[in-house]
């Protein structure tokens, strides 16, 4: 795999239906918190105030969605109908991308970055 500079670089690096989500799934991340700088880490996308809030990544069949693993411990009951596992979510492509746990996660996991 390529080596990535760019989100957009990343995104346009996948085929149509991946490539599709990955947008939505970056363009939703970046309205939740728009003072994160979005950057590439561990060549994956991700959004960054003071640390890394959250990464995501592109698969065959899935969106991976990293929001580290208190976010997972804290969300599991709303998790249960996704593959997860410690750290990681997986979407599935043909699947609407669940909006309202996406914030809440993503939230949950700023509001863990501003207390430390």
């Amino acid at each position: 795999m390529p080596r990535f500079s760019t989100i957009e670089q990343y995104i346009a690096s996948f085929e149509m239906p991946v490539q599709q989500k990955l947008k939505e799934l970056n363009r939703f991340v970046a309205s939740v918190i728009p003072y994160a700088e979005p950057v590439i880490s561990y060549n994956m996308p991700a959004y960054k105030f003071n640390e890394v809030v959250v990464y995501f990544a592109g698969y065959k069949n899935h969106i991976g969605f990293y929001p580290t693993s208190k976010p997972i411990e804290y969300f599991k009951n709303e998790l249960q109908a996704y593959t997860h596992s410690k750290g990681a979510v997986q979407f599935k492509l043909n699947e609407p991308l669940p909006y309202d746990l996406i914030e809440r996660m993503v939230l949950y996991r700023m509001e863990m970055i501003l207390n430390e």
